[in-house]
């Protein structure tokens, strides 16, 4: 007699169509390909030896012959050296910074800029935070007779330059005045070159710069130009009206000690040198210049993860990061693509969500797969009742049938049986099929799907002989 395969009387038995893929399988090999194409990614495109390479930037500063213009170049000096590059890129100041900033948000042809703090900034700007530099300006005024202000009434009628228009130092001196206003201060703009020119001429009574008080251009105006520094009366009281500024002072030969230039110590005000992005920089990028700007001013991480942010701008996502972490994100070093796609801690989470997926998957697959298992023995256990203790799957095929087993309730417990297994054997092969068993474990509902088969196979060959 001939005996079919397990293989013919399994598809015999369920009747399911072969199919060499089932669409599960075809999407597990998928994303099995990539992961390996993203590992594969991940070390053709790592940076075995960490550079700066990725560093594309255009910075706004200011004057040419002005502090924020000699900070830019100073970065892009130490930029280059790490095979990066940043355009220094010329300007009135904060102010027109501030708007070509914002209008270069469509095209992305500039990314960063200086900006003086207290700036008024747009309610749909859209700039960030990069973070402030380490090392304060100062708001000095300098004249031919600057040493013989004493008070605020010695002011009155005073003629003041502040600066170039559109600069922050002009804002910022119409701010300190505005209180002013019975003093009749007469203000009007000039460039640096011109503003000076006109205190030694004594066209000017006053002239105002917001500037790094070791400035080379500050000194020479004290040393070479004869220009006095103002020391700011009321100074305090004019601090406190604008929450942005602080009172500094300048120590009396500072400039020089041998002639003793200033000949006292001057009170002026202080405000920080913001950095500020437009969102046009990825985050690999603004990464690389908080590490050139970490390279360039040491205390920069500290000097901004100690102090509260209160300029009215919103951190850059990349540059919280790095205060938080006090450095640069180890990923973004190596892989700069990696971050641009998503943040380092994203990626975490990422990984963790897909761990715990797996691991719930894998539970899932292992409950369900024991309920068919159960589900099966417990129909198995009604064999017994029609064919005996002890019999077997092949008993059962070559079994003869007998007058017991032609009642109406034999043949109906039979019927049921065999629409349980059916029924149980298709339920099996759904979930065999479903994404969430883990790759390699179809195996296991193979085996469970072939029992079935056997006895499915078994039954319905004995329901036949029945029948004749």
């Amino acid at each position: 007699m001939y005996y079919p395969t397990m293989k013919e009387r399994f598809q015999r038995v369920i009747g399911l169509p072969q199919r060499s893929s089932p669409p599960s399988t075809g999407l597990k090999t998928a994303l099995l390909i990539g992961l390996l194409a993203l590992i594969g990614l991940l070390v053709v495109w790592a940076n075995r030896t960490p550079n700066l390479s990725n560093l594309r930037v255009a910075i706004l500063s200011g004057s040419e012959r002005g502090n924020y213009y000699a900070v830019v170049s100073a970065l892009a000096t130490e930029a280059q050296q790490q095979r990066g590059h940043i355009d220094n890129l010329s300007s009135a100041g904060s102010v027109e910074n501030v708007e070509r900033l914002i209008a270069a948000k469509t095209a992305c042809n500039i990314h960063f800029a200086l900006v003086q703090e207290g700036m008024d900034w747009p309610a749909d700007h859209m700039l960030e935070l990069i973070g402030r530099l380490s090392k304060a300006e100062s708001l000095v005024f300098l004249g031919l007779n600057a040493d013989q202000l004493r008070v605020l009434t010695d002011l009155r009628g005073k003629r003041i330059g502040i600066g170039p228009s559109g600069s922050g130092t002009a804002r910022l001196v119409r701010q300190v005045v505005a209180p002013l206003a019975d003093l009749d201060l007469r203000l009007s703009t000039h460039s640096m070159d011109e503003q000076l020119a006109k205190l030694e001429a004594g066209e000017l009574d006053l002239g105002a710069m917001v500037i790094d008080e070791d400035a080379r251009l500050l000194t020479e105006a004290v040393r070479d130009r004869k220009l006095q520094i103002l020391n700011l009366p009321g100074a305090d009281a004019l601090a406190r009206r604008l929450p942005f500024t602080r009172v500094g002072r300048i120590a009396a030969g500072q400039y020089d000690p041998v002639r003793q230039l200033p000949g006292e110590d001057k009170r002026i005000l202080r405000l920080d040198t913001l950095l500020v992005g437009n969102r046009c920089a990825r985050r690999s990028v603004t990464q690389a210049l908080l590490t050139v700007l970490t390279t360039v001013f040491p205390d920069f991480v500290r000097d901004n993860r100690d102090r509260p942010n209160l300029t009215g701008l919103r951190w850059a996502p990349a540059a919280r990061s790095y205060m938080d972490n006090g450095g640069p994100d180890i990923v973004g070093v190596y892989a700069p693509w990696v971050v641009d796609l998503m943040p380092t801690a994203s990626w975490v989470q990422l990984i963790l969500g897909l761990s715990i997926l797996s691991n719930v998957m894998s539970w899932w697959h292992s409950f369900r797969l024991w309920r068919v298992d159960t589900l099966r023995v417990r129909i198995e256990s009604a064999l017994p009742l029609l064919f005996g203790s002890g019999v077997t799957v092949g008993e059962i095929t070559e079994m003869p049938a007998s007058a017991q087993h032609r009642t109406p309730e034999a043949r109906a417990k039979l019927d049921a049986i065999i629409d349980q297994l059916t029924t149980l054997s298709d339920r099996c092969r759904r979930q065999s099929l479903s994404i969430l068993v883990p790759m390699g474990q179809e195996f296991a509902y193979r085996y469970q799907e072939a029992l079935m088969a056997d006895l499915l196979y078994a039954l319905r060959a004995f329901r036949d002989r029945l029948e004749r």
